[in-house]
């Protein structure tokens, strides 16, 4: 599977936790589903302004997320993760169109969102080595929540 090692030493990097194969399969339904969030939060507040295609402005980064963005950027892996994140990014849906720069934008996102899910992991059990379907249903509860 391509993106194997990346991923694992991304998550290595970024939280201390060691995934396998399935791990990687999970982080792609999350970057997926978060897409879709992402994409009908910044498809409404771009037509709140009366435009048709999402700006950057019109995602809802928090400050947090802003934070885990530049240090995805800071990452010996983050180059790695750029080229993985830009050739499995799913499309948005159908009524959604982001514009270039949000294009743009939208690696740095989810390598700032793979960065939070990585820390949460040690955050839902500070003993964990390496996440099984618990730790990954509970941190994806977590991001629900928020995103």
């Amino acid at each position: 599977m391509a993106g194997v090692p990346e991923v694992k030493r991304f998550f290595r990097e970024a939280g201390d936790v060691d995934v396998d194969k399935s791990d990687i399969d999970r982080f792609r339904a999350f970057v997926d589903e978060k897409i879709d969030d992402l994409a009908t939060a910044g498809r409404d507040s771009a037509r709140w302004n009366d435009r048709d295609v999402i700006a950057p402005q019109d995602l809802p980064i928090t400050k947090g997320l802003q934070e885990r963005m530049r240090e995805f950027g800071k990452l010996e892996s983050a180059g790695d993760m750029r080229d993985w994140i830009g050739q499995t990014l799913r499309r948005p849906p159908d009524d959604v169109t982001f514009g270039e720069e949000t294009e743009d934008v939208l690696t740095e996102v989810f390598g700032g969102l793979g960065i939070g899910l990585a820390r949460s992991f040690r955050i839902v059990d500070p003993e964990v080595g390496s996440p099984n379907t618990g730790h990954w249903e509970r941190s994806f509860a977590l991001f629900r929540l928020l995103i």
